[in-house]
């Protein structure tokens, strides 16, 4: 039989790690510096799940989750003039990982026992974790607070259908691949038409005062 589950989330970790080494070549660091960069942004979300619900992290007790970011290494080391030429190649990875870890992070979190609500808070921070510590440690702004997207909402959705079919009982590895590319649609169809959400304050004449000054 094969895990599905497993399937997925290296699936998901290559396309996170993708993602940072491809930022790691865009900032000019050395190759150590793409494979830790794509392996923290592959794994990152994975471990903090592992840890809150308090299990040994799946990055550390299956070694087969470290093939992904060695991979990704290799593929942007070896062709990345050529990934390059692909429109917005790092956001694309990014919505693939994004739409693969909601999903099997919130399956993780039911599987160990959490209430759907937990579950899908904890299946959201698989998602936007690595990403989320990808950009602070490349020294940029999080693409989770730019107002000119909805970075975490597909996310957010993702996860909450995936509770609610654990719920009623029709979770599958076919209606997870269902919900997972109707995320990466969502993202990537948000990319394309710069889609966004209100700001944090109604007033359209509001100007930060960090801005401001």
């Amino acid at each position: 039989m094969v895990d599905w589950a497993l399937v997925f989330d290296l699936f998901g970790t290559f396309f996170f790690a993708i993602s940072g080494s491809l930022l790691a070549a865009r900032r000019g660091f050395d190759i150590v510096g793409s494979l830790l960069l794509g392996s923290l942004t592959g794994l990152g979300g994975g471990v903090i799940r592992d840890l809150v619900i308090g299990v040994t992290p799946t990055a550390f007790a299956k070694p087969i989750y470290l093939v992904p970011p060695l991979a990704a290494m290799v593929l942007v080391f070896v062709l990345v003039r050529v990934v390059e030429r692909f429109s917005r190649t790092l956001l694309i990875f990014d919505a693939g990982g994004l739409a693969l870890f909601c999903t099997t992070g919130t399956l993780t979190a039911l599987h160990a026992g959490l209430n759907p609500v937990a579950a899908a808070a904890l299946g959201v921070t698989t998602a936007i974790g690595g990403g989320l510590m990808r950009d602070v440690v490349a020294n940029r702004v999080p693409q989770l607070f730019n107002p000119h997207d909805i970075y975490a909402l597909p996310a957010m959705l993702g996860a909450a259908l995936i509770a609610v079919l654990w719920q009623v009982h029709w979770y599958s590895a076919i209606t997870t691949v269902i919900v997972a590319a109707i995320v990466f649609a969502l993202r990537v169809l948000s990319l394309h038409f710069r889609w966004h959400i209100p700001r944090a304050v109604a007033d359209r004449g509001y100007e930060p005062p960090e801005r401001a000054s």
